[in-house]
């Protein structure tokens, strides 16, 4: 007490010391900054169309929400082009801030179009509630965002892809069904109808390759298979198909003079739902991990014979070498501390002829899907010997391996290509999403005051679902998209202080909005 009675006193005093200071010094007056008048340039904002899918909608949270739909980078886009000529922009909205669909009344099967997720402290979890947006209610448009969630380039397209009656048959998407001008038009004539001066092309190609990269690569890679429609839904889209269905687009929507932005698509090793899960998240101790390679020794002990055997029966040509590194890569070892999860891996050379399944353990070049996070460790059948991800190894559902991966960079690289020659041929604004993504997922991207990183939940671009992005996320890609426009058509959107601000959108919703 007696130390606190002085350190008042002490500043008693100072406050009165400090009324002794001279208080005629002339005030220093705050710099005046003036910006330029909003200047559109060559472009013309007064009608503007937005083409895509999850992106473009405002997905986040693997759901689709009011919230999340004012912050769809479209409509941040259309707020900042409000001063510079541009008009009214319409979008689909949902019903709530629950997210997710129903269909005739009832939750889909499967867990589909469920509630968005949130974060309980711990981790991303489900909202509770049920969804009360139904698809067969179909809205009177026209919209200005034409963003579905789930779309693939030949999906934009397709006719039928909004007709309510072909969504329970799986031809259809549920998100263009609420939306679509009649059950036979496309979005493409949808977006065309409304004779657009100004559009965006967005993320065009990621569901492309997205069902096959979170099935763990369980598709197809259709290279040369020209028919979309004989496609299962896994499988990666041809580079030719894309380039066909992209060229439709962008001819359609520039055809009466209309400038854009087209927006290439990024590569799934900077989004979490690759990266979050480790290769290595099995902690054993010296005992069970004795046992656990108990298990593999007959395994282990039958390799050398089973791939020489293979070599020899099947005329593969390997040699000595070759084999010997077979064998190391499909030896399966357990030890103190953290241990590589068991897969099973296809591209191994095919051995199942002779009874040796194709196992190796993970190494640090696989992806585990986030969704494997709740399934390592599990009992098979409530067997507490087997073990998924040890003593039962992963489905290819469960991970990509580096040739799946591949796969995958392959195609989307196709698509990039194909993305930024057409864009540039037809005098377009380019924007390169893919390294907006690198340099995040690299030490992070600067937002006014924050740095922006791939890491899940706290990284601040990528959502709880691992793959969209947050709504934040969406505002630095569409400051990214009017730079670009910026560079191109000669307007001032960076110049004249009108870019979306990062403090104006969350990282992330609470459960009660």
């Amino acid at each position: 007490m007696k130390n606190i009675k002085y350190i008042g006193l002490m500043l008693l005093a100072v406050s009165f010391s400090a009324c002794d200071v001279n208080n005629d010094l002339d005030e220093i007056a705050a710099e005046v900054v003036i910006l330029p008048v909003a200047d559109a340039g060559t472009a013309d904002f007064s009608k503007y169309v937005a083409i895509g899918a999850s992106f473009s909608a405002g997905f986040t949270d693997n759901g689709l929400f009011i919230a999340s739909q004012s912050a769809s980078f479209p409509k941040i886009m259309a707020n900042r082009m409000a001063n510079f000529g541009g008009g009214d922009f319409t979008q689909p909205l949902m019903n709530d801030n629950i997210g997710g669909l129903l269909l005739a009344g009832n939750r889909y099967p499967n867990g589909a179009f469920g509630p968005r997720l949130f974060f309980n402290g711990a981790g991303p979890a489900v909202l509770p509630g049920d969804p009360t947006t139904e698809t067969s209610n179909v809205l009177a448009g026209p919209f200005n965002n034409l963003g579905v969630p789930g779309a693939k380039s030949f999906h934009i397209v397709a006719p039928g892809y909004g007709s309510v009656a072909n969504v329970p048959l799986g031809l259809a998407n549920p998100y263009f069904a609420r939306m679509a001008s009649s059950p036979g038009t496309t979005i493409l004539a949808d977006a065309v109808s409304q004779g657009p001066t100004f559009f965006t092309i967005s993320e065009i190609g990621g569901n492309d390759v997205l069902a096959y990269a979170t099935s763990g690569g369980s598709g197809s890679v259709q290279t040369n298979n020209f028919d979309p429609t004989t496609y299962a839904f896994n499988d990666i889209t041809s580079p030719i198909v894309f380039n066909q269905a992209f060229g439709v687009m962008v001819a359609a929507l520039t055809a009466n003079g209309a400038k854009g932005a087209v927006v290439t698509v990024p590569s799934i090793v900077n989004l979490p739902f690759f990266t979050t899960v480790p290769y290595n998240p099995v902690p054993l101790d010296q005992a069970t991990a004795d046992l656990v390679n108990g298990a593999y020794a007959v395994y282990n002990a039958s390799l050398a014979p089973a791939i020489a055997g293979a070599n020899a029966i099947g005329g593969l040509g390997l040699t000595p070498a070759q084999i010997a590194a077979e064998v190391q890569k499909r030896t399966i070892n357990f030890s103190v501390g953290q241990n590589a999860v068991v897969i099973v891996d296809e591209d191994l050379t095919n051995t199942t002829g002779l009874g040796l399944p194709l196992y190796r353990q993970a190494t640090a070049d696989d992806f585990l899907v986030l969704t494997s996070s709740s399934f390592i460790g599990t009992f098979q059948g409530g067997n507490p010997q087997l073990i998924n991800g040890v003593t039962v190894p992963l489905e290819d559902r469960w991970v990509l391996t580096p040739e799946e991966q591949n796969n995958i960079q392959t195609a989307v690289d196709a698509y990039n290509a194909t993305i930024t020659a057409v864009g540039s041929a037809n005098g377009l604004a380019v924007v390169d999403l893919n390294q907006l993504l690198n340099d995040a997922a690299s030490g992070g991207t600067i937002f006014d005051d924050f740095t922006m990183t791939t890491s899940l939940v706290f990284g601040g671009l990528v959502s709880l679902d691992g793959v969209h992005l947050t709504s934040r996320g969406y505002a630095l890609m569409g400051n990214k998209i009017l730079e670009a426009i910026d560079a191109t058509y000669g307007s001032n959107f960076e110049a004249s202080g009108n870019l979306a601000k990062a403090n104006n959108y969350p990282t992330n919703y609470s459960p009660g909005i």
